[in-house]
């Protein structure tokens, strides 16, 4: 979802950032970037246990996912191609997943935000719905057996380190989007291009 359908990393960095300010400690955007893909419970919580901040999982989540709602109001919108890739992927007759790492209120903020509601794909499966969370491969296997495919017919899009990893764990091929870190740290990825835009028929049907 995040650097791939939308740009939300900048928001939920700063709503981290403000939270861990209320709770009387100060981090910066950089802390976080390691934490990328991984899910809230690993984004905040990697961010907390680096500085020996005092961390409240649900409680600390629950007022990050509050700052993150004001903040992103009538700000977000679809990543270039976003919308051409999914008519597209429709007018294959192509299922659809929503794989994200992280959690419910966030998806549903996101997609709310840019307009593409939760129906138009097959399943959405959040960082709740697997133990393990990228660079393993849980989530795009979940993904996959909802949507009744092997996972080696999948096409995984990703723009974390993490999550190119945890695609290629699953046995899926993975297109990188260079949204959040170079093309060389993406190199593991079957493909690598900047947006969806003019992405080759070649991805879509290897």
């Amino acid at each position: 979802m995040d650097g791939v359908l939308l740009d939300s990393e900048k928001y939920i960095c700063q709503a981290g950032i403000a939270m861990f300010k209320e709770k009387g400690f100060q981090v910066a955007p950089e802390d976080f970037m390691e934490f990328t893909g991984m899910g809230e419970n690993r984004y905040l919580g990697g961010v907390a246990e680096k500085h020996g901040i005092p961390f409240n999982l649900e409680k600390d989540k629950a007022r990050t996912y509050e700052i993150y709602k004001t903040m992103v109001a009538g700000k977000l919108k679809p990543l270039k191609g976003v919308l051409e890739f999914i008519e597209k992927c429709q007018s294959l007759g192509l299922k659809m997943a929503v794989a994200s790492s992280a959690d419910p209120p966030k998806i549903e903020i996101n997609l709310d935000e840019i307009g593409i509601p939760a129906s138009t794909f097959h399943t959405v499966v959040s960082g709740l719905d697997i133990e393990h969370k990228k660079p393993a491969p849980d989530i795009f296997l979940k993904a996959a057996e909802n949507m009744g495919v092997d996972p080696s017919e999948c096409l995984v899009i990703e723009d974390a380190v993490s999550g190119v990893a945890a695609g290629k764990a699953a046995g899926a091929k993975v297109l990188a989007l260079t949204t959040a870190f170079t093309a060389g740290k993406l190199s593991e990825a079957d493909w690598v291009a900047p947006f969806l835009t003019g992405v080759g028929d070649e991805v879509l049907s290897w």
